[in-house]
């Protein structure tokens, strides 16, 4: 039979023994016996049933999420200090607290930002720190030190407020109306009235609205009817709060009853409002509504969202075919109000989403009135569930390309057994993967198919050669003939399993962010490869017993000696094949000089292939971007730009966007920041609500109805959306979502120094070489603008004279330019506190003259005009100092784009900008030695990168250290590891090549699959030296036995490379994966190839003076 010569494991000679007797039981090894308890029992199909069972249990309760949850704790401590300068902000108070709190376990980084009035300390702890802990150490210590500064200084208590990964909405809605009359207010109060009911779906967390001005009973004070009436502030505010103060808990007992009192009633209504007496005028009373006007409604808007179609969207499409140009009544955008849903930990993002929206439709015509339109324009739940029924689907492919791949080589009854095997293993690794906690999302359902071809060898090689024994022992029973048949590949194949093991497992102990988000790799496909190690010896005998054994043992029954049995032998084809490639290689000098020949083009390939990624053939990135369906533009204008201003810089740039074919539609946010993603976390956005910021949250059409990938499209729209801006002074980036681990820009230059007016020099001349660098965008720095500041000074000794205080001059100010909610309007089904908001018209407020004409009551009852007591100073706002680790830095950041599009070139080419031009010392891995002296330290996706690849660096190395230990254990030699080994820099060969014939980045997942494949290639070596022991032991020559090795073991090993490249296959179309996918199919193909002839060739140049060790040393 042509599959006499296939087997795939060679046995050490005791397995060559058992088998060749048929297999008594009791000279069986591990395996062996394992397949003899199982082959034949009841028990074993039930088992690998539950094995199903426990799988579909694991795909219906485990978590569906697009990327893995990487769980990284931070809070941002704020502490308010009024008035304070930023230098004194940053000494007395941010400095101090930066101290205390990095004294907590568990903190990695402490950054803080000390402006006028403010300091803010964020505290970010290590990837993987238990949250709650973390927290509780941040509030103990916070609290323990409270009494660091005098009670009576000014600063307010800190507040906390912490963060994480699961304050990132999964799904946000915005509601619009195509009603011109429907604003913002009044969609605000449809918001929220319904936010209680998304709340009481099971599993949600935070829910809120973006976007909805606050209702206020605004008290617009006449400054004139003021003076006329002789009313002062404090009146007002003596008034409104003695007349809003009430005791309801007055217990009077008459008549042996209780009876309630209750003194006073709460203001509730306007009029109630203008009705108080706020003074005596001529001996009548003034009344509130005489010295101003009094209205219920919509604070002035300290934001503005609005809601913009693009032509992807199907309300436009549908209006268009209408003939109507947008599906909206204000052109092709209208103000809406965003509701944002996050959910809590543990819980199915898939489940709660789809609660989530079946719950506003439930709401339609109760809560959400006629006229009012819910568009979600965020659904990551929906996303994580299409994403993981792709993978699923991909893998149920990928499983049965292997299972067919068996089929066409071996037979169809055995494709039934590959295939069963393959299932119950995949089925255990979804159990263990849920059991060890991860979720089915994209790293960890692309491990599993990666893993395919990796899991199905055992089974391959288990079925093949009890497929060889068969043919070998035709007139055996398969029953008496399996156990030895499993043994003779049982050790082998335990050492080829754990030697991918090796290679893997290291990976998981990757730190930072990166870390958490590659941990499934190597995780699950460990524990896949242990399942199907068992499933091999368990299972897959007994599979085989049930789908061969009558027809085999039909045919044994036939006749012939029981004994009888055939040699096997190569095919013809293959013995002229290998006998052509290594027989020039053996004997004599020529074989020696034809090895060294070998040996240098061997190198030289290497190095070639080493040369790609140098000459940037071969571009070096952290992770591609992927194809995803949103980005956004971050506008930052000048500080001190009016809230009008940068909403109409947004709306000229929104009336772009609108034009854009892939838009489906987009969200503006003026003056607040939208929902946050994992990206919007860690850098911060949520503390973007000045008006001189903004944001554009850009949907795009499904991915399949439009033809550029998003990161595409990006690029394309990045210059013309920027022009918009810098026709205003602004400056606008295009923000996608990283791909893997977010930072603060994927170029952030960190410049420190001991002066701080210095380092912000350096930083501008830092800015101007990023700025000369080709294809360098999105630049930026974290100086403010020093915008228009009017400092209003009172003159004390004159204030004094005429019994006036400063602290009645500040207030008086702040109340009416910044208004002051002296008390609160009550009444019933208000969720949230209605304040009496005291302040000038905006028209008053502009006119310094009018502000300054405002009295103030001093300590004799006069009233003093403002203008008689201060003095007008103008001068600029004073910038935020900036601390990382304690030490000040001004921050320069960046991205790259353009042909390379790999912020790591960007990063060396201002490198060696920086250090011709300015001189700079430049630190990549840490901060500066001496802090002293002016200097950069790179940071950004260079130091993700970096410690990502240091880290598989190590692990690679440590894999390989195991490889090599778990080889000296199986042959006993220190030599023969290093022959079996030899073939893992042939990988390089395969992969670098291969990414550059695909036009493909050499990315993390590419090194993934490189230190897998260090693993895979190790157990073809490990198959080719044994078989070669195992036939020198049994007399051939050296010679003979490396070339039969090649022969015999050929089909097997190609068969398991092909299944393992066919697993690749189906991730070469995944933007982040496919680098894991080119390194598999080109590592694999090539070193595969060479393999089969370097190690013969290079054991025999090792070993042929060491034959007689072989005999009897490996026996």
């Amino acid at each position: 039979m042509a599959e006499s010569g296939t087997t795939d494991a060679g046995a050490p000679a005791a397995g060559g023994s058992v088998a060749g007797t048929g297999g008594s039981h009791g000279a069986l090894g591990l395996s062996g016996r394992i397949a003899a308890q199982f082959q034949s029992t009841e028990i074993t199909p039930l088992l690998a049933l539950v094995g199903l069972l426990l799988g579909l249990f694991a795909i219906l309760i485990t978590p569906r999420e697009e990327e893995p949850q990487i769980n990284v704790t931070f809070a941002d401590v704020f502490i308010p200090f009024p008035g304070a300068s930023a230098t004194e902000v940053e000494h007395l108070i941010a400095g101090p607290a930066e101290q205390v709190l990095s004294e907590i376990k568990g903190v990695k980084h402490i950054y803080s930002v000390s402006r006028p009035g403010m300091a803010v300390v964020t505290v970010q702890f290590r990837v993987g720190e238990d949250r709650t802990d973390a927290i509780v150490r941040l509030h103990s210590k916070v609290m323990s030190n409270e009494d660091w500064l005098p009670p009576n200084l000014g600063v307010a208590p800190p507040i906390i407020k912490p963060k994480g990964i699961d304050d990132v909405p999964i799904l946000t809605a915005t509601l619009w109306s195509k009603d011109q009359s429907v604003g913002a207010y009044e969609l605000g109060k449809v918001a929220h009235a319904i936010e209680q009911e998304i709340k009481r779906v099971e599993g949600t967390r935070d829910v809120y609205t973006v976007g909805v001005p606050e209702q206020v009973v605004r008290v617009i004070l006449d400054p004139q009817a003021l003076a006329a009436y002789g009313i002062d502030l404090t009146d007002l505010r003596r008034s409104l709060q003695a007349s809003n103060t009430i005791r309801d808990d007055i217990g009077v007992v008459a008549d042996n009853t209780e009876v309630l009192v209750q003194a006073g009633t709460f203001l509730t209504d306007p009029e109630d409002i203008g009705a108080l007496v706020v003074g005596l005028h001529g001996g009548r009373p003034v009344y509130l509504r005489d010295v101003a006007s009094i209205e219920r409604g919509p604070e002035e808007p300290e934001s503005y969202v609005w809601m913009g179609m693009g032509p992807g969207a199907p309300e436009r499409q549908a209006r268009m075919q209408e003939g109507k140009d947008c599906a909206l009544a204000m052109g092709c955008a209208t103000p809406g109000v965003t509701i944002a849903v996050a959910k809590k930990e543990g819980e199915n993002a898939v489940d709660i989403a789809e609660r989530v929206v079946e719950r506003f439709d439930q709401l339609q015509g109760i809560f959400i009135p006629e006229g009012v339109e819910v568009s979600i324009t965020r659904n990551y739940g929906e996303t994580a569930d299409t994403k993981a029924k792709k993978l699923i689907t991909k893998l149920a492919f990928a499983t049965l390309s292997v299972v067919a791949l068996v089929l066409l080589v071996i037979g169809w009854r055995e494709s039934v057994i590959v295939g069963a095997a393959v299932i119950v293993t995949l089925a255990l690794t979804l159990f263990a993967s849920w059991a060890y906690g991860f979720t089915l999302n994209r790293v960890s359902l692309f491990a599993l198919i990666f893993s395919i071809g990796i899991l199905v060898d055992d089974a391959i090689v288990v079925v093949e050669n009890i497929h060889r024994h068969m043919a070998l022992w035709p007139r055996k029973k398969l029953l008496e003939l399996m156990p030895g048949a499993v043994d003779e590949v049982g050790s082998p194949t335990i050492l080829a399993t754990f030697t991918v093991i090796a290679a893997l497992l290291p990976m998981a102990f990757v730190t930072g962010l990166m870390g958490p988000y590659m941990s499934p790799i190597p995780i699950n496909a460990s524990m896949g490869m242990l399942i199907s190690l068992v499933v091999a010896f368990m299972f897959t005998p007994w599979m085989s017993n049930f789908m061969l054994g009558r027809r085999h043992d039909a045919a044994a029954a036939g006749g012939g000696e029981h004994d009888h049995h055939h040699d096997e032998g190569g095919s013809d084809v293959l013995k002229r094949l290998f006998h052509t490639l290594i027989g020039p290689f053996l004997v004599g000098g020529r074989g020696k000089l034809n090895r060294w020949l070998l040996l240098a083009g061997v190198l030289l390939l290497i190095a070639g292939s080493l040369l790609l990624a140098v000459n940037r053939v071969v571009i070096m990135k952290m992770l591609p971007f992927d194809n995803k369906s949103e980005f956004q533009v971050v506008l930052d204008m000048p500080e001190g730009t009016s809230l009008e201003q940068t909403a109409r810089v947004l709306g000229e740039m929104g009336e772009y966007l609108s034009t854009v074919p892939e838009v489906a539609n987009y969200q503006v946010y003026a003056g607040t920041a939208a929902p946050i993603n994992f990206n919007g976390l860690v850098r911060q956005y949520y503390l973007r609500d000045a008006a001189h910021l903004g944001d554009i949250q850009v949907n795009l059409v499904d991915k399949h109805h439009r033809d550029d990938k998003s990161h595409k499209i990006a690029l394309r729209l990045r210059e013309p959306l920027q022009a918009i801006a810098r026709q205003y002074d602004g400056n606008a980036k295009i923000v996608e979502i990283p791909p893997g681990p977010p930072v603060l820009s994927p170029l952030v230059a960190e410049v420190y120094g001991i002066d701080y007016d210095g380092q912000i020099a350096i930083a501008k001349e830092v800015r101007e070489v990023f700025a000369g660098t080709t294809d360098i965008v999105d630049i930026d720095d974290s100086v403010e603008y020093p915008s228009e500041k009017v400092l209003v000074v009172v003159d004390r000794a004159k204030a004094a004279r005429l019994g006036v205080e400063q602290a009645s001059v500040a207030q008086a100010l702040a109340t009416v330019l910044d208004g002051e909610d002296m008390s609160f309007l009550h009444g019933a089904n208000v969720k949230y506190a209605v304040p009496i908001r005291v302040e000038y018209d905006a028209a008053d407020k502009a006119d310094l003259e009018q502000v300054l004409a405002l009295r103030v009551r001093s300590r004799g009852g006069q009233l003093v005009p403002l203008s008689e007591i201060v003095d007008v100073v103008e001068t600029t706002r004073a910038h935020s100092i900036y601390h990382k680790d304690l030490l000040p830095v001004v921050y320069v950041t960046g991205d790259m784009a353009g042909p390379i599009d790999s912020p790591l070139y960007g990063l060396f080419d201002i490198a060696g900008r920086l250090t011709d031009d300015l001189g700079l010392p430049q630190w990549y891995m840490q901060q500066p030695d001496n802090p002293y002296e002016f200097s950069v330290k790179w940071d950004g996706e260079w130091q993700i990168t970096y410690e990502t690849f240091r880290d598989m660096g190590l692990a690679y190395g440590v894999g390989l250290l195991l490889i090599y230990l778990l080889v000296v254990a199986q042959f006993r030699s220190y030599l023969v590891p290093l022959v079996i080994m030899a073939p893992i820099p042939l990988t390089i060969i395969g992969i670098m090549p291969g990414h550059a014939l695909l036009g493909a980045q050499f990315t993390a997942t590419s090194m993934i699959g490189m230190i897998a494949l260090a693993g895979i290639i190790v157990r073809n070596s490990i198959l080719l030296v044994d078989f070669i022991n195992q036939q020198v032991r049994e007399g051939s020559t050296l010679e003979q036995a490396v070339i039969e090795s090649a022969i015999v073991r050929a089909k097997p090993i190609m068969l398991t490379a092909i299944a393992a490249m066919a697993g690749a296959v189906f991730i070469l179309d995944d933007p982040i994966f496919s680098g894991l996918a080119v390194s598999l199919l080109f590592g694999l193909f090539v070193s595969t190839v060479l393999t089969l002839v370097v190690i013969p060739v290079v054991y025999y140049g090792v070993m042929r003076k060491r034959v007689e060790w072989i005999r009897t040393a490996t026996g």
